[in-house]
């Protein structure tokens, strides 16, 4: 999947196939999509960071849920800047 330009300064960290599997299997894509790059980004360095699998499947599930939810971002408030945002 082909990512859009990004102002991110820091190294773009690579989606892993289960994350990318489970925000298209959850329809969360686009809600992945509209969080600003950095969080696009730590999310997926936060998941690709641990070293056990249940590890990184209890990581995905939190993500997973702040982005079904909207509100949240690692687990701290979170607004969205979108008109309409969720």
């Amino acid at each position: 999947m082909e990512q859009p330009a990004s102002r991110l300064t820091r190294p773009r960290h690579e989606m892993p196939s289960f994350m990318e599997s489970a925000l298209v299997e959850f329809g969360l894509m686009e809600a992945y999509r509209d969080r600003p790059d950095y969080q696009q980004n730590d999310y997926v360095r936060w998941v690709t960071s641990a070293r056990r699998p249940e590890t990184q499947q209890r990581r995905l599930a939190q993500i997973l849920d702040e982005l079904k939810g909207g509100d949240r971002y690692m687990n701290m408030a979170y607004h969205s800047s979108k008109v309409g945002a969720r």
